[in-house]
């Protein structure tokens, strides 16, 4: 027989095991530091195989000491300078076009720094990866960027927002990368650079040490689903005496079903047995 605490390791493994990268959490583990994982994905949605990524961080929080501050998933810069936010999005409420609009001003704000001049200011990619087709016209990816409309040009002012379909999974180099988000197998993965990664994290003690938030977060949420449990098994209960009382008393079916708040069945078995 298992003890708790090997059951409850078991149980923790089969959560890792299980989670991919349109998990919010683990793509940000999946990526923190891993310049050739961000490379690949930027190199595959941008259509550019030459971005080289200098360095990535995830959790990236931006201060606006005039409104709105963010937290951005996944921030990454390349060796021109350019600087890509990735969103995983798996809730459509979560990628609203103003929403775009916003992490685009405020990486503007954060990386203009004082004298310097707005031509000095980077391009900047705001990428929503999003579970559905949020902006529903059936496309793999949305390349959004200003235009003039008199004459349909684009207004070139460094600024792009992307997003990319997670639903579209075909055989496409775009398609294979959003296969591999869904994936929770390190040996079906496309792309070697997620597959090493993967790997780690799911299969190695360290691996799994560095999802200390992972682990703590799935803690949390089992915690309040067993106490909701216990708290619906406990008004049950305190339900079924009530009822109880009130059929000892002499009150009709119908009366203790309204004041007991179980069902007319379980109201009606509970007689039968008073009667019994």
């Amino acid at each position: 027989m298992q003890t708790n605490e090997s059951s409850q390791d078991s149980e923790i493994k089969h959560v890792i095991r299980s989670l991919c990268m349109m998990n919010n959490r683990f793509m940000n583990f999946m990526l923190d530091d891993n310049k050739e994982a961000a490379q690949v994905f930027l190199r595959i949605i941008l259509g550019d195989d030459k971005i080289k990524v200098k360095n990535v961080r995830i959790q990236s929080f931006i201060q606006n000491i005039y409104g709105h501050s963010s937290q951005l998933d996944i921030l990454a810069q390349d060796s021109k300078g350019r600087y890509f936010n990735v969103e995983v999005q798996r809730s459509d409420e979560g990628a609203p076009a103003r929403r775009a609009r916003f992490y685009s001003s405020i990486l503007d704000t954060h990386f203009l720094q004082p004298g310097k001049l707005y031509e000095e200011l980077p391009d900047t990619y705001v990428i929503f990866i999003t579970e559905n087709d949020a902006l529903h016209d059936n496309l793999p990816l949305y390349n959004i960027r200003r235009r003039i409309d008199e004459n349909a040009k684009c207004f070139e002012d460094g600024s792009r927002i992307i997003y990319v379909n997670s639903q579209r999974r075909d055989d496409t180099a775009l398609g294979k990368l959003m296969q591999d988000l869904y994936c929770t197998e390190p040996k079906n993965l496309h792309y070697q650079e997620f597959a090493e990664r993967m790997e780690f994290l799911k299969y190695s003690k360290e691996g799994e040490e560095k999802m200390t938030d992972v682990i703590e977060e799935y803690a949390a949420k089992k915690a309040e689903a067993v106490a909701k449990e216990a708290a619906k098994k406990t008004a049950q209960a305190r339900n079924v005496e009530l009822a109880k009382d009130l059929l000892s008393e002499g009150e009709s079916i119908e009366r203790t079903v309204r004041l007991s708040k179980l069902s007319e069945a379980e109201v009606r078995e509970l007689a039968s047995k008073l009667s019994a």
